[in-house]
């Protein structure tokens, strides 16, 4: 039998040669071509993607709904957009501790008193898994368990068992009959692509968890992301209890959007109404201090956010922005200065979103600049008053998408005035809220602070 000639892939572009480089001749990145699993030529695609040489036209292709079927979390099946689909895999990253292995060993626990679930662990051992599930109380008697890292013997188990849910935890300790370690860029890519194979044949479908780098980036290839359907992330600060499942990537729902958890002695529950743990209303208005609404997804979220102005005694003043893009803040403040004669050049400026949320829509522009004037002004904004909009390079306020149903949440908890875009102005009269319409920055600085 000839023996199968090593074939040597680069993890950034994922281009394949007979022999290694120092350097990948196709995208110029050093050191990132490493040995992979050689093609199989004979291997049967049937029940993967239809018959290899079958062709169609588009009018011929059969539209059918994705089967999906419930988490037993409402939050987790919004943020896989209506529920979790048969045959996909779903990679969960976060941060060490922030509750990736809790959350699914809820979601397994809870799934496996109606179907069959298996929770495959590479990382501890059966009985920590059966220790952390009866501290949090779950109904763990139905649920299968095996700890195994390598691929091959996973999917046989799979395939006798022939669980309808499985975890992997974690995608980094898996390995297949490769020579390089576990965790490195070609096993992480390989287990991923026998994984996705597996669960596509037969419609099992696969959570693995993933470890992100200190930059906050899942740990491995990039095509790893490209493989697998869904990728979600879960957020949260050591400090704060709770914690926001956010997708990033979505192939059977919306991306961006999230999930609102707290994390208690039972483990995650879910948050209904998010919009309220967000809001910390103080007593009376501070300055620096306003409520903006943001678009998560498909639903509106009020969030609080804050500014500080102090005058610098450094050559550089400071800007710090906690839960907003830095280099957004340093633009917004020159409008501010050019279009609201608003100057800050000798002043630190520090923001910061309330709760540990992060924001990276611009309907929050209009929010921020106010909460910096009001800061620099030591005026206090209206303490029922809420902002939302964009601010243009000209200090010109553009509008937003989904200004009615921002404008109905506020209403719904109890705010009575409103600046938004003029574009955004509804045409008929809300009840219970005064809707002031702005073109130019001018004319928000004037309404909100005078």
């Amino acid at each position: 039998m000839a023996k199968e000639k090593t074939v040597y892939t680069c993890s950034a572009c994922n281009a394949s040669f007979s022999k290694w480089h120092g350097q990948c001749p196709e995208c110029g990145k050093w050191d990132s071509i490493k040995e992979s699993a050689p093609p199989e030529p004979n291997r049967n695609f049937s029940g993967y993607t239809g018959s290899r040489c079958e062709l169609r036209t588009m009018a011929e292709v059969e539209l059918a709904v994705a089967p999906r079927f419930s988490t037993g979390m409402d939050e987790l099946d919004r943020v896989l957009g209506g529920g979790l689909v048969r045959g996909s895999v779903v990679l969960i990253g976060g941060d060490p501790g922030v509750g990736k292995s809790t959350a699914l060993l809820q979601v397994c626990c809870k799934l496996s008193q109606k179907i069959k679930v298996l929770y495959v662990t590479g990382e501890e051992s059966l009985q920590q898994i059966a220790m952390r599930a009866r501290r949090l109380r779950l109904p763990d008697k139905d649920l299968l368990l095996l700890t195994e890292t390598r691929v091959e013997a996973i999917c046989d188990a799979a395939a006798r068992e022939k669980p309808e849910v499985m975890v992997i935890d974690s995608i980094q300790t898996m390995h297949t009959a490769l020579t390089s370690t576990p965790g490195s860029v070609t096993q992480v890519r390989e287990s991923a692509a026998q994984l996705t194979q597996f669960a596509k044949q037969t419609g099992t479908a696969i959570f693995l968890v993933g470890h992100v780098t200190k930059t906050g980036d899942l740990a491995g290839p990039r095509v790893l992301e490209h493989i697998i359907d869904v990728v979600c992330y879960i957020e949260g600060r050591n400090d704060s209890r709770f914690r926001v499942i956010r997708a990033v990537k979505n192939r059977y729902g919306a991306v961006n959007e999230i999930g609102v958890f707290a994390m208690t002695d039972t483990g995650l529950k879910e948050i209904k109404n998010p919009s309220a743990i967000f809001l910390s209303r103080l007593p009376e208005p501070m300055p620096g201090s306003v409520v903006m609404v943001i678009w998560e997804g498909s639903r509106p979220l009020l969030v609080e956010i804050q500014a500080l102005v102090d005058e610098s005694y450094a050559d550089n003043p400071r800007r710090v922005a906690v839960g907003l893009e830095q280099n957004r803040l340093a633009m917004l403040l020159a409008v501010l200065h050019r279009h609201g004669n608003i100057a800050s050049y000798n002043q630190d400026v520090f923001v910061n979103v309330v709760g540990g949320i992060r924001v990276s829509e611009t309907s929050a522009d209009l929010a921020l600049i106010m909460a910096i004037a009001s800061s620099l002004k030591n005026r206090p904004l209206a303490r029922n008053l809420v902002i939302f909009g964009e601010v243009g390079l000209a200090g010109e306020i553009r509008p937003v998408p989904g200004g009615m149903e921002r404008l109905k949440e506020a209403v719904k908890h109890g705010f009575k005035q409103a600046i938004i875009p003029k574009a955004n102005a509804p045409r008929d009269t809300i009840a219970g809220i005064e809707v002031i319409a702005v073109q130019k920055l001018s004319e928000a600085l004037e309404a909100g602070i005078g």
